[in-house]
């Protein structure tokens, strides 16, 4: 069965798709993350995602993170620089329970004091135990270089300073500003009847009065080619290059994705992989990634190896970019590449829950939604030249900035 549309009156949009099981998915996702953020706000989406199980108008945060978890299901959520969204899976006949909590939380959350306090100690562990995993920072810090003086160069995390400061009408501030009706996707697939979801989400959001997010986001438009090296303890270098890209919604996305993977996705058998890896042993780890936003992108590749190596990996990774936009695919490549792609489409897929994400995030951003099947179909019809024409827009090595963690 393919997606079934609503939207309440006040706004809130609900996508469904229907399939049969015992265990169901659905989620709230808002739109709003880390990039809606002021300056002295840096860290404050992230910090109310943790303090939204806290306690409600009618629920102590035991009994909100027992509402669910007490009937086998797994409740969670995550705050990304441009949405916060609260999910559960759990079994089918629970849905009432799930979305009615899902109201509770996203609309009825008090923030008691002493749980602000004790939840500043946590991130702030948090923020600790990232600081200590350059793997991991370097992705957040390319962003911020990359991204320089935007909104979307932020960290999710913030700083331990901001953290600390953070007050309560500071995070009912940003609720108010950020948690807008017209700006929510309730999401969701399982075995449950549409016109049935319809019914629970109007009874539990349905009387919720209509909102709207007012301030706009400021596009981002000033990418400018840098390089930066940062001196870190530690054997191992961590290293990061790339160049803006494209957003969610550019018509050619599938084909920037496709050739993504082909030059350093999870395969093992990645042109980087083959090159810098297995043949040279030069890398520890290396993989390139696309990360669409709403109104750009960020295509990087990242990888850790010895410093003395660093200046070799770099050359091999340009000679790679450089036959991708020197010579189109053959035949045989391309199919390969294909195939590849979208089996791992097909696979990711085949998670309710991951589809269930996706579904909420592209009718967030009102970007036409795609079945699995409608996406292969498309990728069959990506050309040889297509990918060569996308190479030549993203992969110049002459565009491509770098960050480079060098161990000591």
């Amino acid at each position: 069965m393919g997606y079934q549309y609503h939207v309440l009156k006040n706004g809130i949009k609900i996508i469904h798709r229907q399939v049969a099981g015992s265990v169901s998915h659905c989620g709230l996702m808002v739109d709003t993350g880390s990039r809606d953020e002021t300056d002295r706000e840096s860290g404050l989406a992230h910090f109310i995602e943790h303090l939204i199980f806290k306690g409600t108008e009618k629920r102590k945060a035991y009994h909100v993170l027992s509402r669910i978890e007490n009937l086998g299901g797994d409740l969670n959520a995550f705050t990304t620089k441009e949405e916060t969204c609260i999910y559960a899976s759990f079994l089918s006949p629970y849905y009432a329970q799930s979305i009615e909590l899902f109201a509770d939380v996203a609309f009825n959350s008090v923030f008691p004091q002493k749980e602000i306090d004790k939840e500043k100690e946590i991130v702030t562990d948090e923020i600790n135990s990232y600081n200590d995993s350059p793997a991991e920072m370097i992705f957040d810090d390319f962003e911020e270089q990359i991204f320089s003086g935007h909104a979307l160069g932020r960290n999710i995390l913030g700083s331990i300073g901001h953290v600390k400061a953070f007050k309560k009408r500071d995070i009912l501030r940003f609720v108010k500003r950020n948690y807008s009706t017209r700006q929510m996707v309730l999401a969701s697939v399982g075995s449950i009847r549409f016109n049935s979801l319809v019914r629970l989400a109007e009874k539990y959001f349905g009387g919720l009065p209509a909102t709207e997010k007012k301030a706009q986001r400021i596009p981002f438009d000033n990418y400018k080619k840098t390089e930066r090296l940062v001196s870190r303890n530690g054997y191992l270098s961590h290293c990061m290059m790339g160049n803006i890209a494209w957003p969610a919604s550019h018509p050619d996305k599938l084909t920037l994705l496709l050739l993504t993977n082909l030059l350093g996705g999870t395969a093992l058998n990645s042109r980087l992989n083959l090159t810098v890896r297995e043949k040279h042993g030069y890398a520890y780890a290396i993989e390139s990634v696309y990360q669409p936003y709403s109104d750009t992108g960020l295509f990087s590749i990242y990888f850790g190896t010895d410093k003395k190596q660093i200046e070799k990996v770099v050359h091999l990774i340009h000679n790679e970019l450089k036959k991708l936009m020197g010579q189109p695919l053959g035949t045989i490549q391309l199919h390969r590449a294909r195939q590849q792609i979208m089996g791992q489409l097909a696979i990711h897929y085949e998670s309710p829950l991951n589809e269930m994400l996706s579904m909420a995030k592209s009718h967030l951003r009102n970007t036409k939604l795609q079945t699995v099947t409608e996406m292969i179909e498309k990728l069959e019809k990506v050309t040889a030249s297509d990918v060569l024409k996308t190479a030549n827009e993203i992969l110049k090595p002459d565009q491509q900035s770098l960050l480079i963690y060098k161990g000591k």
